[in-house]
């Protein structure tokens, strides 16, 4: 590795500029001087060797695309010269590849929440969630004079947030995709870190209270309460005194101490560059194998960015039976992609190549890192409640608002989130933003909370990762909050996929 240019993997034919380098100047890789025959940007490709039309370029170790066209030593690899290698849909057959599960050391443990139902909380919200989008504004404004009225207990820490979460559907959906924002919202219903719950309904929509109720299913009439809108007088004064007993029974939840093996992590990155996989993807890849060991739970979802990785992750299927589910959550989103004739490889984004990521075999090599080297346990299906420990595969789209969503529903405590690029936004749940290189992290302080760059500096991935796994059980035990909880940027997406009335 020369000092400005970065070697991930001996068999890799090109490296990756760690700064700005100019046409003209010269590297060296493996004792050999290279001259830079075109200008480099952060994060880039470099060519280690001279290209042939449709030579495998190799990074990581596997192959990212093929040249689109003679690439001569020295020069930019980048849209103009390398192109996916990837097309259609393809057989799979199991090759498995598991390793060895560690005997975990003593269990470390978090400051949670544990719910009447044996389930744990790492904050003590109160939630509105509305049925339908209708009635967004009234949901804000009734949230926003709960937190006013309860600003003392909110300040005290007793209940840490009372928060809406506007959405546009529940109304004009049909089939599959009404059920898909009931699943969601019921998930959101659901969810540990809501201490207490206020649905409310605006008593026409589709997705009207007594059928969403099913997808509840059973729940506690202390912690879960309903109202429809069309139903009162005066909508501020009902859905108070209807907070005013949710918000009594909240504050009586005390923290007490939780091994973290009932910690559940969800796995994002947003804003891709070429620093992700190098950095923050693989911090995150050794969050998710420390976890687990310790039997706690970890979930990777964005399954398009697994397209041209997804072997790796089938072959580390725990069995045979968890290899098929991983075929059909693979297949089935490229049937999504085709049954609205779209282009299954049509990524990555214009932020993406920008900052050095060319094809989605690099970007999804890049991204799969984020669930280490653990064994698959099991898939699960948008809107399903993860259950089990382990790694575990969510289907999802890649969409930042979407996937986060689809984490938190599922019931992730707190979501991982890498980003080159930076990006203000958060989910439900607390939404750890983990910068991929230092300029962004010097730059977004206010949107990032930890930095995986310090790996370009000389720092080592063993202390990185230890001092970053005690920040997680710090933010687990609310000695800190993340940057989108103090920005309050908490918002959701549901998934979409039919037709609107």
């Amino acid at each position: 590795m020369g000092a400005r240019v970065l070697l991930i993997n001996d068999n890799d034919n090109i490296v990756i500029a760690v700064e700005e380098i100019d046409a003209g100047e010269v590297i060296e890789v493996r004792g050999e001087k290279i001259k830079i025959l075109s200008d480099i940007p952060v994060g880039h490709k470099v060519a280690l060797k001279d290209f042939e039309t449709g030579d495998k370029v190799i990074r990581y170790g596997f192959p990212i695309g093929k040249a689109a066209e003679e690439i001569t030593k020295g020069e930019w690899v980048h849209t103009h010269n390398l192109k996916t290698a990837l097309a259609g849909k393809l057989d799979y057959e199991y090759q498995p590849e598991l390793p060895e599960e560690e005997e975990p050391e003593e269990m470390p443990t978090f400051m949670g929440y544990r719910r009447e139902n044996g389930e744990v909380g790492i904050r003590n919200d109160v939630w509105i969630i509305n049925t339908v989008g209708c009635i967004n504004k009234v949901v804000e404004k009734i949230a926003l004079k709960a937190e006013m009225k309860y600003e003392e207990l909110i300040e005290n820490e007793v209940i840490d947030s009372i928060h809406a979460f506007p959405h546009p559907y529940g109304c004009s959906q049909l089939g599959d995709d009404l059920e898909m924002t009931q699943k969601a919202l019921a998930g959101l219903v659901n969810h540990p870190n809501a201490a207490a719950v206020m649905v409310v309904g605006l008593g026409c929509e589709n997705n009207l209270i007594e059928d969403f109720k099913k997808y509840i299913g059973d729940y506690n009439s202390k912690r879960v309460k309903f109202i429809n809108l069309q139903d009162v007088q005066d909508d501020q004064k009902a859905a108070e005194a209807i907070l005013d007993n949710l918000v009594d029974y909240a504050k009586d939840f005390k923290q007490e101490e939780v091994p973290v093996s009932e910690l559940k992590i969800g796995l994002k990155c947003g804003g891709s560059d070429g620093f992700s996989g190098v950095t923050a993807n693989p911090l995150l890849g050794r969050i998710s194998d420390k976890l687990t060991e310790y039997g706690g739970t970890t979930i990777l979802t964005e399954v398009p960015e697994m397209f041209g990785a997804e072997t790796i992750l089938m072959n580390r299927a725990q069995d045979q039976e968890i290899f098929e589910k991983v075929v059909e959550l693979i297949n089935g989103f490229k049937d999504y992609f085709l049954s609205h004739d779209q282009e299954i490889y049509e990524n990555p984004s214009p932020g993406n190549k920008e900052g050095g990521i060319t094809t989605l075999e690099e970007k999804s090599l890049g991204c799969t890192q984020k669930g280490g080297t653990g064994i698959v346990k099991d898939v699960f299906f948008y809107g399903d409640q993860v259950t089990g420990s382990g790694l575990n595969l969510l289907e999802s789209p890649g969409n930042d608002l979407v996937a986060t969503t689809a984490l938190s529903l599922s019931g992730a405590h707190l979501v991982l989130f890498t980003t080159g690029r930076g990006t203000p936004f958060g989910g439900p749940v607390p939404t750890v933003k983990v910068s991929t290189n230092n300029r962004l992290y010097n730059q977004k302080r206010s949107w990032i909370d930890f930095n995986a760059g310090e790996l370009l500096e000389g720092q080592k991935m063993d202390s990185l990762a230890e001092e970053f796994f005690d920040y997680l059980l710090d933010l687990a035990s609310k000695k800190t909050k993340t940057k989108n909880e103090i920005n309050d940027y908490r918002e959701i997406a549901i998934f979409k996929d039919g037709v609107t009335l």
